[in-house]
């Protein structure tokens, strides 16, 4: 039995399969934590009543792009931890950039919204 395990393609790779796995897990808390900050900043878009309408609109920005963002990472991710898997095997790895931009990207937009929302919070008109 211990033959057949030496043997197999994943055997030769073994820490490069468990970092693929240790970033996939790092990529899904990412997007349990965004996905946390959506649900909180939501929140505060229920209350309208005591918010000026821009807060309540950055509110709402906020909370849907961190819930919709924090969805997106962990399904990515996961396509993204089997493609890899695949080229570990079969050595062909090639770095991508594609979750990280869109990491960047939603990350930007929720940033931008909760200066907003933090601004019109300190500042009432």
């Amino acid at each position: 039995m211990s033959n057949k395990l030496s043997n197999s393609p994943e055997s030769k790779t073994v820490q490069q399969h468990l970092a693929n796995e240790r970033t996939f897990l790092a990529w899904v808390r990412t997007g349990i934590a965004m996905a946390g900050i959506g649900f909180l900043a939501a929140g505060f878009g229920f209350n309208a009543t005591a918010y000026d309408g821009i807060a309540h609109v950055a509110a709402i920005v906020t909370g849907i792009t961190s819930l919709l963002g924090g969805i997106s990472i962990i399904g990515l991710s996961a396509l993204a931890y089997h493609r890899k898997r695949t080229q570990i095997n079969e050595q062909t790895f090639q770095a991508t950039t594609g979750l990280i931009t869109f990491l960047s990207l939603t990350l930007l937009v929720i940033g931008l919204a909760l200066a907003v929302l933090l601004y019109v919070l300190l500042f009432p008109a």
